[in-house]
């Protein structure tokens, strides 16, 4: 039985069409994979192994969801390899690895070894990058992937970027980013092999089961079904906390105290991410209300909220940077608020609104006062709007502010 799953998966993995994806890590050191589920973790390993050209008898893989070697010694399957290819691997690849009893001591005798190089993945449910730092001792590098950014769209759909582009490529670009702002980025719609409601409504039954339910062992499935859909329908905006316990307590017994643990709790998911608001006081920023986003864009099915959708994908973008320690939000008590703060060491290097709009005059002028009442505050850091097809440098108040639009800032160009 292992032999048979040994052979045949690597003959699937010969026999796939893999696309490409961005993440770039050093298979010299052992790497930890993470990220929400179907964000494409197994089909980046064969894309791996693809890229490393390796040959059948240079590496292992084993996808620890399969039936056939869920409950199979570890070290069984190592002899099988050995048995079949009269050599033992180089690099092992090791999919889902949460679902292996006591995977943290396997894997530190493992690397312990010194024998391979070992890749890994799990998924949001179980495995974060935090249990790997502290089960692993710091022995593995922690890597997220997300779910397909627009350049690895464009890649999927087989879009080449020839520059200079022309207006009629422009307009192709705009018409591919209208469609990823509508479907997402997960891979399986990306490709059409599912139906995209039933694959979102199947996601998220999913992630609140168990990536949430089981994984905390939450008591009270009511309150957490509420307040999942209540931070997806909060996407690009403002939690409060206190509201949405108001609202709750409406219908069910709860206590302020458990809203607020079950929301914290749900990025531990990957799927839903929290920003903070900067402050100059560490603990105003650890108090502050946080502002939603969703690892993916599809898991907001509003159709009228484009402009919501366009400042999760910047986010979601940052993330790509592993910009996440330095990158907030920030709002006043008299109204001026800011899409993004980037900061960089001490310093305040840019500030950033995204705005659904054509034309200068279709910009909602308090987004540039606040970015003006922002300037001034931090030092003159570099101010920038990210619009849909807008684009120009405009000196406001002897401050220049530049207007880029969304595919050339996602691209790059």
């Amino acid at each position: 039985m292992i032999e048979d799953y040994l052979i045949g998966v690597k003959r699937e993995i010969n026999e796939l069409n893999i696309y490409p994806r961005e993440l770039e890590i050093d298979v010299e050191y052992p790497i930890a994979i993470i990220g929400p589920r179907r964000s494409g973790k197994s089909f980046y390993l064969y894309y791996l192994i693809k890229k490393l050209n390796l040959k059948e008898d240079d590496y292992l893989f084993v996808n620890f969801e399969e039936y056939e070697i869920k409950n199979v010694n570890f070290l069984d399957i190592i002899n099988k390899h050995i048995e079949i290819y009269k050599k033992e691997p180089k690099y092992i690849f090791l999919d889902e690895i949460q679902n292996l009893n006591n995977w943290q001591d396997f894997l530190y005798s493992l690397v312990e070894r010194k024998k391979y190089k070992i890749i890994i993945t799990g998924s949001s449910s179980k495995l974060l990058s935090k249990e790997v730092a502290t089960n692993l001792r710091g022995r593995f590098i922690s890597k997220i992937l997300l779910p397909l950014s627009f350049r690895e769209y464009l890649s999927f759909k087989k879009v080449n970027i020839i520059r200079p582009l022309y207006d009629k490529e422009i307009s192709k670009i705009k018409g591919y980013l209208y469609d990823y702002l509508k479907n997402g980025g997960f891979p399986d719609i990306i490709l059409e092999k599912v139906n995209k409601k039933e694959f979102i409504k199947e996601y998220i039954d999913i992630l609140l089961y168990k990536d949430f339910i089981e994984r905390y062992k939450i008591e009270n499935i009511e309150v957490a079904r509420f307040l999942l859909y209540a931070l997806i329908q909060s996407n690009s905006k403002i939690l409060s906390v206190n509201k949405i316990y108001n609202q709750l307590k409406q219908i069910t017994r709860v206590s302020n105290k458990t809203v607020r643990k079950y929301i914290y709790l749900f990025p531990e998911t990957l799927s839903i991410f929290l920003l903070k608001k900067f402050s100059y006081s560490i603990k105003k920023t650890y108090l502050s209300q946080p502002k939603i986003y969703l690892s993916d864009i599809s898991l907001d099915q509003e159709e009228n909220g484009i402009g919501r959708k366009m400042e999760n994908i910047v986010f979601l973008e940052f993330i790509r940077q592993n910009l996440i320690d330095n990158i907030y939000y920030f709002h006043t008590n008299e109204g001026y608020e800011i899409d993004f703060l980037i900061k960089e060491g001490n310093n305040i290097k840019q500030l950033i609104q995204v705005s659904y709009i054509n034309n200068y005059d279709e910009i909602d002028k308090r987004e540039i006062r606040s970015l003006l009442k922002g300037y001034n505050l931090f030092n003159k850091p570099e101010l920038l709007i990210i619009t849909w097809d807008y684009e120009d440098t405009k000196i406001i108040d002897n401050v220049n502010i530049k207007f880029i639009p969304l595919y050339k800032w996602l691209l790059n160009i």
